[in-house]
């Protein structure tokens, strides 16, 4: 058994490998949700910029260190 680093209790192998891959499972839902957002908020800038664009508004990008 294994000693749990927070409360000093004894935590087995089995329950520390369910306990992190149950984490790991949570995170990658997460990880998969935030990209699906996103996807949608650079859909979203597309249109707007592609609308501009149509309207005659030109717009270019500024490049990271240009910021700074």
């Amino acid at each position: 058994m294994a000693e749990s680093a927070q409360s000093g209790t004894k935590v087995s192998k089995d329950e520390l490998i369910g306990f992190h891959k149950g984490a790991l499972n949570t995170l990658v839902a997460e990880r998969n949700e935030l990209m699906r957002i996103v996807s949608v908020t650079e859909q979203l800038m597309q249109a707007h910029l592609k609308e501009l664009e149509s309207l005659g508004v030109k717009l270019t990008q500024e490049k990271a260190e240009d910021k700074k």
